[in-house]
This record gives C-alpha cells, sequence and structure tokens, in this order.
C-alpha cells in the first residue's frame, strides 16, 4: 500500500516549497502579527479587484465584519443556499440577522434561481452566493434578481479565484466580494479572510471594523504556522496507521487549530474580530505568486476526471465548465459514505466535510444553525450522493490516475444517484 494518502484535508497546499515558507515565517517571530505583506496583500487585492480591500483573520471573521458594516435593520434575512458551510449561517447571526436556506440546483451546486424568488420577502435584504467548489454561478441572472427586489449581493469567494485565463465574471457583479485563505481554499494563507468592495459607505465602516481589530496572540498564531509542519511529518507515515496517532495527539495538546471549533459546530460563533497576521499574508504572497500554476493544475486534474467521468458513465453535474479550476471535482454515487469506506482502506481518504448534511460538516448542529430539515430537499439528497475528488496543488497527475482506477472497479459504471 502506498503510505502517501491521497486526501482532501492533509495540508493540500503543503509542498515542500510551501513548508519552506512557512517555516521561514516561523522563525521571523518579530513580524508575525503587523508588517509590511499585511499591506502588500491588502494593496494587491484592491488592485487586482480595483476595490476596497479589508483583512481579517478568517473568512467567517470577514463575512462577519462586512454584515456589520451593512445598512440593514437587526432580523433582516439573508438568503444563502442549502448545502453550504456552517460558518456562513454562524456569522449571519453572530451579526444578528437571520439566515433563510434556499434550494440548490443539483448540476451546479449552486442556489437555484427558480427557487430563490419563492425565498424573498420584504426582509430579503441580502443574498449571499457561494460558487461551490468552484463551478461558478450564474451572476449575471442574480444580479437581476438582486436589482430587481433591491436586494444586496455577496459573492463567496472561497472555493475559486479569477486568473488570466478565468472566469472573468467573479467579481464583476456583486456589491461585494468574501475571500477566504483557509487551509483548501482556492489559495491558502493557513487562516485569513478578505472584503471586497467598491461601496465607499460600507468601506469606511469596514476600516473602522479592522483598525478596531485585535491582533491574534502569539500561541494562535504559531499554532497556525505548525500546521504545514505536522501534516508534512505525518502525511506519508499515515498508511501505517502513525499519522494519525501524532495528528490525535498534536489536536489534544493544542498544537493543531481546529478548522471548525465545537462551539462553532454548536452554532457559535464569537463576536470578536481579529486582523490577518502578517505571517499569514505572507504565506498567500507567495501563492499569488505561482497562482496560474495552481490553477492551471487544478484544470489539468478536472479535465482528467471530467474524461474518466464519460469513459465510465459517472454522474456529473453538468454545469461544470472545462476552463473553471475546480476547487474539487464533484461526482454523484448512490451512497458516497460506502463507496468513502472502501477507498479508505487503500489510504484514499476523500470525507472533506462537505457530505452528510445540508449544513457541513455532518456533525453540526442542523438546527442551531437556523435550518429547517426538509425545507431543502435537493440539498439533503445531494448530500448523501457527493463525492469529491481532489484537485489541491500537492495532488500529483499520478495519484489522480490511481484514483481513476480503484474508481472505476468500485463505482457502478451508471453512477447511480
Amino acid at each position: 500500500m502506498p503510505f502517501s494518502p491521497i486526501h482532501h484535508t492533509f495540508g493540500p497546499h503543503v509542498s515542500g516549497a510551501y513548508l519552506i515558507q512557512s517555516l521561514k515565517q516561523l522563525c521571523l517571530f518579530w513580524n508575525w502579527k503587523s508588517g509590511k505583506e499585511r499591506d502588500w496583500l491588502r494593496e494587491t487585492l484592491a488592485q487586482w479587484f480595483d476595490a476596497e480591500c479589508y483583512l481579517f483573520s478568517t473568512g467567517r471573521e470577514a463575512l462577519l465584519a462586512l454584515l456589520r458594516s451593512l445598512p440593514i435593520e437587526q432580523g433582516s434575512e439573508i438568503l444563502i443556499q442549502g448545502f453550504t458551510c456552517v460558518a456562513l449561517p454562524n456569522a449571519i447571526h453572530a451579526a444578528g440577522f437571520t439566515p433563510i436556506f434556499s434550494e440548490i440546483n443539483p448540476e451546479t451546486l449552486n442556489i437555484d434561481l427558480e427557487a430563490l424568488g419563492g425565498k424573498i420577502t420584504p426582509r430579503t435584504k441580502v443574498i449571499i452566493v457561494q460558487h461551490t467548489f468552484g463551478i461558478v454561478a450564474d451572476m449575471k441572472a442574480l444580479r437581476g434578481i438582486a436589482d430587481k427586489h433591491r436586494i444586496l449581493l455577496i459573492e463567496d469567494c472561497a472555493h475559486v479565484l479569477p486568473d488570466a485565463t478565468g472566469p472573468k465574471r467573479i467579481g464583476q457583479y456583486g456589491d461585494f466580494l468574501m475571500l477566504s485563505f483557509g487551509r483548501d481554499k482556492a489559495a491558502s494563507g493557513i487562516s485569513g479572510g478578505a472584503i471586497i468592495t467598491k461601496n465607499t459607505e460600507v468601506a469606511a465602516i469596514l476600516q473602522l471594523e479592522e483598525q478596531r481589530a485585535a491582533e491574534l496572540s502569539w500561541c494562535s498564531i504559531k499554532r497556525l504556522l505548525l500546521y504545514p509542519l505536522i501534516y508534512a511529518s505525518t502525511k506519508p507515515i499515515y498508511g501505517l496507521g502513525l499519522g494519525k496517532g501524532i495528528l490525535l495527539i498534536a489536536a489534544k495538546c493544542k498544537a493543531l487549530a481546529p478548522v471548525i471549533t465545537k462551539k462553532e459546530k454548536a452554532g457559535y460563533q464569537s463576536p470578536l474580530l481579529h486582523r490577518m497576521p502578517s505571517a499569514l499574508c505572507a504565506l498567500v504572497r507567495w501563492e499569488f505568486k505561482r497562482f496560474q500554476l495552481i490553477n492551471d493544475h487544478r484544470r489539468m486534474l478536472s479535465k482528467k476526471y471530467s474524461t474518466a467521468a464519460a469513459e465510465h458513465h459517472w454522474n456529473i453535474p453538468s454545469g461544470i465548465e472545462e476552463h473553471l479550476p475546480l476547487q474539487k471535482f464533484p461526482i454523484f454515487v448512490s451512497d458516497a459514505d460506502l463507496v468513502r469506506s472502501k477507498l479508505k482502506r487503500v489510504n484514499i481518504y476523500l470525507d472533506d466535510g462537505w457530505t452528510g448534511a445540508s449544513v457541513c460538516p455532518r456533525n453540526v448542529d442542523q438546527e442551531a444553525s437556523g435550518y429547517i430539515p426538509g425545507s431543502c430537499p435537493k440539498a439533503e439528497r445531494l448530500a448523501h450522493q457527493i463525492l469529491v475528488l481532489p484537485t489541491h496543488p500537492t495532488m500529483t497527475e499520478k495519484q489522480a490516475d490511481r484514483l481513476i482506477k480503484i474508481l472505476s472497479a468500485t463505482m457502478p459504471r451508471n453512477g447511480d444517484s
């Protein structure tokens, strides 16, 4: 059995070069909090999107800061899609608003335009559009809906960012863009988030929010910077069983910062905001210098999976476009959990948290998140049928070939759904 696992979550951006960059930042402890790297990232994103940019320690904190800055009354409704991450409804609740879940279109994994109209009420003030796994939503149509009802439009770009190849329509129609630089996002600084806006009034309030935000503690930054080292050390021996034990010990000793805390899974997000540390901004800067290569790598793997899907008659969303740099490649099977359990026996781990529930991960308190069971039946059904294949920077073409070979022998040829 190959010891190095095929995976989604074991340091998906942590190549040898990325590890060196993180160790460099770990040593430059005097620059961990504030510094020129933070200013560089803010200015770079502002130029990229020709708008103002504000940085926070996570994407969910960035969203909370934005929601606080909007000219809407407390208790207003914010539309989001079923099949989303708990970070969205948590931030909405923390800001004093009500998340309303709308059905998804299984062919795009994004919010269903027809179902959306039935969810809009006089209390609806915002729509958050999630480009799920990098499948870009129909922003032109959504802009029309938002304008018709005088609703603000927020683009969640955690899963995809444009490059020289495209997709160009990202950032063209939304009133605000939310970016995340988490461990498995389009670009990774281990943690971090940004809000992009051309709205001068909201920008002024966001600037104050960032200025008032606290710096992360030295301990918190150290834990984040240790993440690449811990995963780079344990990944090669994970197939032996040793890696898993080391990760469990590291988590228990609080050497690893959890992606989602127990409180967040229970529906709570702290109202406190923090600035994005300069050390993490430096990692994003390093990735941005290679971003075209990262996206082209994702395109290459996505094309390979698309070809395999056609050959083996796998069921995939028709909304997948060849030029998209997918963060993950989705396919549908009748029992995704069963397939994942079989793959674990050969050191393949495809549970990325986006499965088993409308509000992910599956161990989230759905009621506390505001989701009403049965309100998005397509999303609930899809959550149990979706299997996503890795496209991250450390997923090799050879690994993809092995994964396709094993999947073709494991799954029914008709891709039952």
